[in-house]
């Protein structure tokens, strides 16, 4: 017989093995660091001009960025903050090679989200930041799946539960509590309002007191934040749960819908949140505060299964929470919830399998326009990105074959150019 002593021997056990691991994959300070783009990368494939042009502009303009030069001068290396400065200061026939953005919004929000484990969630969402990163846009992740793959792969190993979406959720909690502890008549009736109590063990915490900027982590990237999640965080559902009972009149699954809401709209452009694989407490505060749902799903029959499970399911629990009422009176929170776009992406497609392409058609087929007409391949490059916690922008394309490499990155390249796309059109719908 095992008990949960047993677990945690074993879990133990693991963490040691762990702990090898991340010194294997990460720099020898076991801290993950970002290398440096080649003059070639930049040209053709970030900012997508000719290399001589780019090459000319950078000898002609010496207050520009020149990178590192490798000893024998054939090639520049540039970092990312470097990459910005070209980007912001260079214009190619007089067009600005900064990316598009709406005038006058707030960052756009997609969720990453679908039942089934190994769909590519993480992944996806990896590659996206790490895609939009390199095209110009500040992007902010918020890791709300325990097994907290996306804060490994971003660098982050050592996360408190305090900093994660439980303790954006258990300090809202408070703040609302107290908010409608406040309102000490009803403004229709005039009748008093009954006092929800929140437990010293959950005040003494000093949740309540914590700045919007505590839970942002920054990562390797310049221009890319997180907030973590971990292991421990497992166990919001169950706190959750228990939160809902101290205040029932609490809108649990607004609650990161209102932390996003006190960020400036100006500090980022992108928010990209990595859904654990169940409709629960985490997952539906994802979804309520996504403008645009992004459904990854493998080209397998049981995961078409799962998506299509996946999509009932939280159109019955959307349904559910409508029963709220139609605003809240905290503002800006409205039933029924309406998203922007959705869009379905299939992942590790082999182009050459015939399954894979029927399971394309039938996507095609059931979801039409919904489907995101690129689906990622399955490559070595891909597989070894993942092995090895890091996306393909990562990789430096010198380990392996250029032409291995450059495959891998223009799957990418075509799902990022498709999303970008997507969230483009539907930003002015927020």
């Amino acid at each position: 017989m095992y008990t949960h002593e047993d677990l945690a021997r074993l879990q133990s056990q693991s963490l040691k093995m762990q702990s090898w691991i991340r010194q294997q994959t990460f720099s020898p300070e076991n801290t993950k660091t970002l290398r440096r783009f080649s003059s070639w990368e930049v040209a053709e494939l970030i900012f997508r001009i000719n290399q001589s042009t780019f090459r000319g502009r950078l000898a002609a303009e010496p207050d520009l960025p020149g990178g590192e030069v490798e000893p024998d001068g054939r090639q520049r290396w540039f970092s990312l903050d470097e990459i910005n400065a070209l980007r912001r200061k260079m214009k190619i026939n007089r067009k600005s090679l900064m990316p598009p953005r709406p005038a006058g919004k707030r960052a756009f929000r997609a969720a990453v989200a679908n039942f089934k484990g190994g769909a590519g969630k993480s992944t996806v969402a990896l590659h996206l930041a790490h895609a939009a990163a390199l095209d110009g846009y500040r992007v902010l992740l918020v890791d709300f799946d325990p097994q907290a793959t996306l804060s490994h792969s971003m660098g982050l190993t050592d996360v408190a539960e305090d900093y994660t979406v439980w303790g954006i959720m258990a300090r809202d909690l408070i703040r609302e509590t107290d908010r409608m502890n406040a309102a000490t008549t009803g403004a229709a009736s005039g009748t008093a309002l009954p006092r929800r109590q929140i437990p010293a063990s959950i005040r003494d915490l000093g949740l309540g007191e914590l700045r919007h900027s505590d839970f942002i982590k920054p990562t390797a990237w310049s221009t890319i934040d997180i907030v973590p999640s971990c292991a421990n965080a497992a166990f919001v559902e169950f706190a959750s749960a228990q939160y809902r009972h101290l205040n029932p009149e609490w809108s649990f699954f607004a609650a990161v819908s209102r932390y996003l809401d006190g960020l400036g709209d100006d500090d980022y452009d992108l928010i990209l949140f990595d859904c654990p694989p169940a409709i629960g407490y985490q997952s539906m505060n994802a979804v309520f505060a996504a403008d645009m749902l992004y459904i990854p799903s493998g080209p397998g029959y049981w995961e078409y299964d799962s998506t299509t499970s996946f999509i009932g399911q939280l159109a019955e629990a959307l349904e559910d929470l409508s029963g709220f009422g139609p605003t809240f009176p905290a503002g800006k929170v409205t039933l029924p919830k309406a998203f922007a776009d959705i869009r379905f992406l299939m992942t590790r497609y082999e182009p050459g399998n015939d399954l894979h392409r029927a399971m394309f058609e039938a996507f095609r087929k059931v979801f039409g326009a919904h489907v995101a007409e690129h689906p990622i391949e399955m490559t070595r490059a891909v597989e070894q990105s993942g092995r090895f916690l890091s996306s393909v922008y990562e990789i430096d394309y010198r380990e392996m074959t250029r032409e291995t490499w450059r495959r891998a990155r223009a799957s990418f390249d075509r799902a990022y150019d498709e999303f970008k796309g997507s969230v483009i059109a539907a930003w002015d719908k927020i």
